[in-house]
């Protein structure tokens, strides 16, 4: 199937550009959707995803952020289902922070959070909230998005079950206000030549209350920055544009943040049940889920911490500082075979 795909991208790519293609490579795996094809002096990305209706989402988004900001790829053209878009670098931000020292670390983060809240302004300016899809609207998505926190029970004493969940499903509820990149994982950020970093793959772009994709950043468990530097980063950021003083935008964020984390930990552990704990050199270099019990103790500590930021979510906290603890001791006894 995937030489399929290379040779509908290579014909597509020919006769769109004009000029031949001396190479393509799947730098995330040639069963993801993105390629980079090499023409003459010159790398182009093509996107051929199983949705089209997504691939001219994200082919509308691009265009109209392309007419403010230079922080994502150019919309370079679509070709029947394939999207071709601008190469913004190899350098991927999951990659580069990871290598980075201390101080390093913190420009990055300090950068990434920037950008983001930069791509939100332009798109408020391009009234992108109102022709996207809003995200997380229905009540199902809702219930199981703060339902989900009674999963680590199996880590703890399970003190997520007591809560309200009613209430705190009303507090999670937001309509689509803000305009959201969504999936802002640091594997979907690269540093181009120009030492810029910009975000790419834009296909689950929507809109709802805005700090769900700094919740993306911070809740990915490969990044390596502690939470309260983050949040401090956040909050120095912070754009009062968007509608949200600083304090109300920090308790939605870490509110949401709460519940995020327990998601990505659900999905860490399923996929360690399936495929078994992987190194966290495979999981940077292919951006895949965390399924280190490393990045699982990380996602504890995030969620720990953002947890106790809202006085209706603290009790979580014990929650994950106990599942915390438990990963911690799976590495100690040695069942996790994972290269450090």
């Amino acid at each position: 199937m995937a030489g399929t795909r290379i040779e509908t991208i290579s014909e597509a790519a020919e006769a769109f550009f004009g000029e031949p293609v001396r190479r393509i490579s799947a730098p995330g795996g040639k069963n993801r959707a993105s390629y980079r094809v090499y023409l003459g002096g010159r790398t182009v990305i093509a996107t051929l995803r199983p949705n089209f209706r997504r691939t001219h989402l994200e082919a509308f988004v691009l265009g109209k952020l392309s007419e403010r900001i230079d922080l994502q790829p150019a919309c370079l053209g679509v070709v029947g289902e394939i999207l071709f878009q601008s190469d913004v670098g190899g350098r991927r931000l999951n990659l580069e922070i990871a290598r980075a020292d201390e101080a390093g670390r913190a420009d990055l983060a300090a950068e990434a959070v920037a950008t983001i809240f930069r791509i939100h302004a332009a798109a408020r300016e391009a009234r992108l909230e109102a022709r996207v899809p809003h995200l997380g609207q229905n009540r199902a998505w809702i219930e199981n998005f703060v339902h989900a926190a009674d999963a680590l029970a199996q880590f703890s004493r399970g003190r997520a079950r007591g809560l309200d969940k009613e209430a705190l499903c009303e507090m999670i509820a937001w309509p689509g206000q803000q305009f959201l990149k969504w999936d802002c994982r640091s594997g979907n950020a690269a540093i181009g030549s120009d030492d810029r970093l910009r975000w790419f793959d834009f296909e689950y772009a929507g809109a709802r209350h805005g700090a769900e994709d700094l919740a993306w950043l911070i809740g990915d468990e490969a990044w390596p920055l502690a939470p309260r530097t983050m949040y401090d980063l956040v909050s120095d950021a912070h754009d009062p544009a968007c509608g949200h003083s600083r304090e109300d935008y920090l308790a939605y964020l870490s509110l949401y943040l709460t519940f995020h984390s327990v998601q990505r930990l659900k999905l860490v552990v399923k996929e360690a049940g399936s495929r078994g704990w992987l190194s966290k050199a495979r999981i940077r270099k292919y951006d895949d889920a965390g399924v280190h019990p490393e990045f699982a103790a990380h996602l504890c500590r995030v969620g720990r911490f953002f947890a106790d930021e809202n006085t209706v979510t603290a009790p979580i906290a014990r929650d994950f500082e106990e599942a915390e603890q438990a990963f911690l001791a799976l590495m100690l006894q040695g069942l996790a075979h994972a290269e450090a």
